[in-house]
């Protein structure tokens, strides 16, 4: 996708009122509706105007907009240039009615339909809207449980029509065996309710931060395990890192590049656990000193081998 400057489109400061967006919109719809525009990309414009407006006079999407935009300048990249968000661009946004796992994919965030929303009167009673974000842990916190506190970041327009962002910290349990993907349910903690009703969830969805060992695929976890050629070809016993401490694992003789060696019930913890796979990777010595070369030079004298045999070479 391109990223697209909404408030250049418009016409408008980027701390422009809600009301000074609606007024440049209709002045802009109007000018470029085709069946009064004599222009020649009038629809066009007019679609544009459109999708700028969408955006811009809603405050969550215009918040996660402005998140974009700001990614965009740190990134120094031209406007019209493709453009993929980055993958945490959205940790810790809150938002109402919209599940977080939605902003994975920046048109459903930005352009999705919008929830109805129907006019009720101050007075009435009625519960608190249920209110979702998205927060990263680490993968040992899902192996041990962990008390996190996490910042949340809520989009907010004043009374004057202009958009912010306003902070609160909350400190949240991380179970034993949480998955990526799964939602926490803080009861209580979303929107306030009306008249005296009761305030709505706050379901956090879980994301694992990168980690320099560990990939996660569900339960599972991998690990690429650097072994010495000799462990490789003769078979060891090395000590191979996992998220709760290292462990003694059996390397079979004849293990090549890329040997997956499953250690069965030391994936994430659950009913029942996964599993974790070493992956092995041949690591070489570096020829640094006239030692380690004489040991390449005798190594190559005795033990002709071709790696590229199978490739017909």
């Amino acid at each position: 996708m391109q990223f697209k400057d909404y408030y250049e489109t418009l016409g408008v400061a980027r701390d422009a009122t809600g009301e000074e967006i609606k007024r440049a919109y209709r002045k802009l719809a109007r000018k470029y509706h085709p069946d009064v525009s004599k222009l020649a990309d009038a629809e066009e414009r007019f679609k544009e105007v459109g999708e700028a407006y969408e955006v811009l006079q809603d405050t969550e999407k215009r918040a996660a907009y402005d998140a974009l935009g700001e990614k965009w300048r740190e990134a120094g990249q031209p406007r019209g240039d493709d453009f993929r968000p980055p993958p945490d661009w959205d940790q810790g946004f809150e938002f109402k009615g919209r599940d977080a796992g939605d902003l994975h994919d920046l048109f459903e965030t930005l352009f999705g339909q919008r929830g109805a929303h129907a006019h009720r009167h101050a007075d009435v009673r009625r519960p608190g809207e249920d209110h979702h974000a998205k927060v990263a842990i680490e993968i040992e916190d899902a192996y041990r449980g962990a008390t996190r506190t996490v910042t949340l970041r809520q989009p907010v327009m004043d009374e004057q029509g202009h958009v912010s962002v306003t902070q609160r910290q909350l400190s949240v349990t991380v179970p034993v065996g949480v998955r990526e993907g799964q939602h926490l349910r803080l009861a209580g903690q979303g929107g306030a309710g009306a008249a005296g009703a009761p305030a709505g969830d706050l379901y956090l969805e879980i994301t694992f931060l990168p980690h320099k060992l560990y990939r996660v695929d569900g339960r599972d976890v991998s690990v690429d395990l650097p072994v010495a050629p000799w462990e490789a070809a003769l078979g060891a016993t090395v000590t191979a890192p996992t998220p709760v401490g290292p462990v003694a694992l059996s390397i079979p003789a004849g293990s090549v590049q890329g040997r997956k060696l499953r250690l069965k019930g030391r994936g994430l913890p659950g009913q029942p656990p996964g599993d974790l796979y070493a992956v092995l990777s041949i690591a070489l010595p570096p020829a640094t000193s006239d030692a380690a070369r004489d040991f390449y030079a005798q190594w190559q004298k005795t033990m002709p081998f071709n790696p590229r045999e199978s490739m017909g070479v």
